[in-house]
């Protein structure tokens, strides 16, 4: 039987995401990968059920199953990036400098906002205190304080700050230790 022109570009799209996924393994974070894999194989799962499910529109299950797919896929990633980074004791976003580099001395931020910490949600819930977030790159932006539950094996949090490099300075995200 001759497959239809449904059939041909489910089999197409579910190509493609495979190559794209393929394309993507190559970087340097599970989450990425998750979401690259995720798509792939729910492209591929959803033109299979939307084929055969009666109606043969393969297409919008391939569509359907690889926006499902990456979204679980980037999910269990992140997760897998959130456990490496604990376990190796760099925390989460040690790795994730921003691309914010200033030369000379960074602008200083504002003084910080008194805030009333709330009562604790959760036994091990460990409270972050507000500070001024760089992360839009031209201004200071307050992040108000809140309760967090630490990663697995991490013991304190490092507020942002800015690091010294080369003749200039590059800002660094929060993360946990």
């Amino acid at each position: 039987m001759k497959p239809t022109l449904s059939q041909q570009s489910a089999i197409v799209l579910a190509a493609l995401a495979v190559t794209v996924g393929a394309g993507c393994s190559s970087t340097p974070n599970n989450t990425q990968k998750g979401a690259a894999g995720g798509a792939a194989l729910g492209a591929l799962a959803g033109a299979i059920i939307g084929n055969n499910r009666g109606s043969g529109n393969a297409a919008s299950g391939a569509a359907i199953g690889a926006a499902a797919g990456a979204i679980a896929g980037g999910a269990i990633g992140h997760n897998q990036d959130r456990r490496a980074a604990s376990s190796n004791g760099t925390g989460y976003a040690d790795a994730a400098v921003t691309n914010i580099y200033v030369n000379g001395q960074p602008p200083m931020p504002p003084a910080p906002i008194a805030e009333s910490i709330s009562p604790q949600p959760a036994s091990n819930a460990v409270w972050v205190p507000g500070y001024w977030s760089y992360d839009n790159g031209n201004r200071y932006v307050w992040v108000a304080g809140h309760w967090e539950i630490p990663p697995q094996g991490a013991v304190s949090y490092q507020p942002p700050e800015w690091r010294r490099q080369g003749n200039g300075f590059v800002y660094v995200r929060g993360y946990w230790r």
